[in-house]
């Protein structure tokens, strides 16, 4: 595990990041990214950004609150309720969740190891939905926590009042244009993850292990770690949309440690405008670029 002085910053007061407004909070000291990042958006495409300081409450972004698709993304928060819930001694980390062969989906890959184990932990679960994304792992903590529309419950306890999760994986990535079914906004992910990883909506211990995990993740190497310098202390929870009948979606939102300067969060939501039959390398450039300017506008 991370040593908290690797990896972890003063708290800060959650409630002073998840009431800012899109509006109240425009750069000052750095530059206006919207400009720049309208410029990634081809053809029919979409992309969502929010950058956000997490000392300042500074932001900058494009779309910041239109809603786009959470795909896998929602798993941080949801993993950060599981630790929540904990942290508050309404759930056993160690408790065993029973699942059997039909529970198995496609992208599996932890439980589909462990599956003549017939059950595994909470905590491992947990650990698998962020670290690998692992889609069965992340279906058996949401049931547990009660379904979707509870997990919506404990995002909007935790003062989020945008992001909604409907569906069961992989479901919840089937979202057409106008719908609003398993969708956040860059704005309100970003606060979400900020009050998470940097404030007090966990406890230490919790939120310690969370951005160990983050930073453990295996996913989205060619995303916005691509674009962000290599020595900087990276975390981040991938998304993926990819379903005939619906657009491409290409998603990432990270936190990362500039040497020196204050923490950023960066929410990226990228809606492709097209189907294609796999994931393409060209779409996940757009998040390396993102990255990029994220770096720029975190040091200028």
């Amino acid at each position: 595990m991370l040593k908290r002085r690797d990896f972890l910053i003063t708290s800060i007061a959650v409630s002073s990041l998840l009431s800012v407004p899109a509006a109240a909070k425009p750069a000052k000291r750095r530059f206006d990214a919207a400009e720049r990042l309208r410029a990634l958006e081809v053809g029919h495409a979409r992309l969502g950004v929010c950058f956000l300081d997490t000392v300042t409450g500074e932001i900058s972004g494009n779309r910041i609150e239109e809603r786009f698709a959470m795909c896998s993304t929602f798993k941080l928060a949801m993993v950060a309720v599981c630790l929540r819930e904990s942290d508050n001694g309404r759930l056993n980390l160690e408790e065993i969740l029973q699942y059997s062969e039909t529970d198995l989906l496609p992208w599996a890959p932890v439980t589909r190891k462990n599956l003549g184990k017939g059950g595994l932990s909470i905590a491992t679960l947990a650990q698998a939905a962020q670290e690998m994304s692992d889609g069965v792992a992340a279906n058996l903590l949401v049931k547990r926590l009660g379904g979707p529309k509870a997990v919506t419950v404990k995002f909007r306890e935790m003062g989020d009042t945008v992001t909604r999760l409907d569906r069961y994986e992989p479901d919840l990535g089937l979202v057409l244009s106008a719908d609003t079914r398993d969708t956040t906004s860059p704005l309100a992910y970003a606060q979400l993850v900020s009050g998470i990883l940097t404030g007090d909506i966990l406890r230490n211990n919790s939120r310690e292990r969370l951005l160990g995990w983050t930073r453990n993740t295996t996913t989205g190497a060619r995303r916005l770690r691509a674009g962000l310098p290599i020595e900087w202390r990276t975390g981040n929870k991938t998304g993926t949309g990819r379903d005939e009948g619906t657009t491409n979606k290409c998603n990432d939102v990270a936190i990362t440690f500039p040497p020196g300067k204050n923490p950023i969060i960066i929410a990226a939501y990228f809606d492709s405008g097209e189907y294609t039959e796999k994931v393409e390398a060209r779409h996940e450039a757009v998040l390396a670029e993102v990255g990029k300017i994220a770096a720029e506008w975190a040091v200028s």
